[in-house]
């Protein structure tokens, strides 16, 4: 075990450095907040499942095309985390501020240029080519999803300011309130409930519009505290750096193109699978409905390995950053052999939900090919695990540009392209889309292994004269057994 290892004493935990301990002190928050708003998402659709079979089926063609739209801006300012973990590792807070504020303007910016998509939502829809039952819900989901660009990335830009520093717990209180803010809306405004008009799948999306400025206040008034008092004068530091700015194109900009590829990949999937039929394409919209239940908690490890890794990094210690990420590895491949456990024994019980005041005949059929879609997710889940944790720890030492090429590679190459020949080729095949979807994850899941297995992560750095600690000879990737024995 290294010397600076896990009894440093700069430490500002209680935990020791590269610990378990460390890890659930960071992951844990983020787990239960990456869960509501996974639960949000459910609870979105639940509802609209009560409302109609055709809302549940537009509202995920609709929302993932927004999020095709939404992807590049978000992944690139959620790489603030990275910038903000390695600063405070190298404990420089004018420069975790100025961060921030760089995010800020950049989230501005992208939230009003995405309200442009909304003007021409209804001819995007009507040549996607779905029914006339569902394409005009989907046009009105988009668009009002669209009107609400800004304060959609806002939060994820404020947010980094406390994920990137460890203080995960300050966003897990403000998502949780986020959500029953949705919660609530939602009953109201999709159902007409109080004093709200019944707006059914457009009241959805507004409902996600508000809960979002409540949390971009939350932020705003915290962060207003922090920058009257400690070390950060987060106000004092507000002015655009164009180093700063610079370097979250350079780094962040590859993170935002890889996410919006892969997003950009499942909804020409998802679009596929539209042309089937509203059953087939409700099915899906729940089975990965279900799944998130399981990858959004992964996502929260993934986010806690990134903050992890990237403070590890600012202080010039990457064989701590690889044994956090195996034991950040351990916990999110739990969580996904037990999620998967449960969609292959348990599948009736997760959909009772959605049935309960289902009044369409045709639910019985859509909760049969839900059923099965299940067993393929519980196939692939765990390789979503080694994609998202080794890759959240390579991209947050600064490795975006492979993250990129190989999402894009995969997501392409092995879900989209041979999901339309199939279906040229052969006929329209639901089981065979998604046999081509697990053949994705798994490919890219082992991808991310090797890369960081390779070592090379451990050389970069994202911020300027960044400390060296451990010396060249030292910087081979640490096996398994050796990060969980310490």
């Amino acid at each position: 075990m290294s010397s600076e290892s896990i009894s440093s004493t700069d430490h500002p935990s209680r935990w020791p450095i590269g610990s378990f301990g460390e890890l659930f002190a960071v992951a844990l928050p983020m787990v239960l907040s990456a869960s509501t708003q996974s639960l949000m998402h459910v609870v979105d659709r639940v509802f609209l499942t009560w409302d109609s079979k055709e809302a549940v089926a537009a509202a995920l063609p609709a929302g993932i095309l927004f999020w095709s739209c939404l992807s590049l801006p978000m992944g690139t300012v959620s790489y603030l985390n990275a910038f903000v973990a390695q600063y405070e590792g190298a404990k420089r807070p004018d420069r975790v501020s100025a961060s921030v504020w760089q995010g800020i303007y950049f989230a501005l910016i992208c939230g009003l240029l995405l309200m442009i998509p909304a003007i021409w939502s209804n001819e995007i829809f009507r040549l996607v080519g779905h029914t006339p039952e569902v394409w005009p819900l989907e046009a009105t989901f988009f668009r009002w999803l669209c009107l609400g660009g800004v304060s959609a990335i806002l939060p994820a830009a404020l947010s980094c300011f406390f994920s990137g520093r460890g203080q995960t717990v300050v966003v897990l209180v403000v998502n949780v309130s986020s959500v029953l803010v949705n919660a609530a809306l939602d009953w109201g405004l999709i159902f007409g409930k109080g004093p709200f008009p019944k707006l059914g799948i457009a009241g959805a999306a507004i409902a996600t519009n508000l809960a979002n400025v409540y949390a971009v206040l939350c932020y705003a008034g915290l962060l207003y505290w922090y920058s009257v008092r400690g070390p950060y004068r987060f106000w004092s530091h507000r002015a655009l750096d164009r180093t700063l700015m610079t370097n979250l194109f350079k780094f962040g900009g590859p993170s935002g193109l890889q996410m919006f590829l892969d997003v950009a990949g499942f909804t020409a999937f998802i679009m596929m699978i539209g042309w089937i039929g509203p059953n087939e394409l409700a099915a899906t919209n729940i089975a990965f409905n279900l799944n998130a239940l399981a990858f959004t908690p992964v996502i929260g490890v993934g986010i806690a390995v990134s903050t992890l890794v990237g403070q590890r990094m600012g202080e010039g210690r990457p064989k701590l950053a690889a044994t956090s990420t195996w034991k950040g590895f351990v916990l999110g491949g739990g969580i996904m052999v037990i999620c998967g456990t449960i969609y292959v024994l348990f599948p009736q019980v997760l959909l009772i939900p959605y049935a309960l005041h289902a009044e369409d005949k045709d639910f019985a059929k859509t909760k049969e090919i839900v059923i099965v879609l299940l067993r393929f997710v519980a196939l692939y889940s765990f390789f979503d695990a080694m994609a998202i944790i080794f890759g959240s720890a390579v991209r947050a030492a600064g490795d975006t540009v492979f993250s990129m090429v190989m999402t894009c590679a995969c997501a392409w190459g092995l879900l989209v392209i041979p999901t339309f020949l199939t279906w040229k080729l052969y006929k329209p095949d639901l089981m065979m889309s998604w046999v081509w979807c697990s053949v994705y994850v798994t490919v890219l899941g082992f991808a991310f292994l090797g890369r960081f297995l390779s070592g090379r992560w451990m050389t970069m750095s994202i911020i300027e004269h960044p400390p060296v600690v451990e010396p060249p000879e030292r910087l081979a990737t640490i096996s398994v057994s050796q990060a969980l024995s310490e």
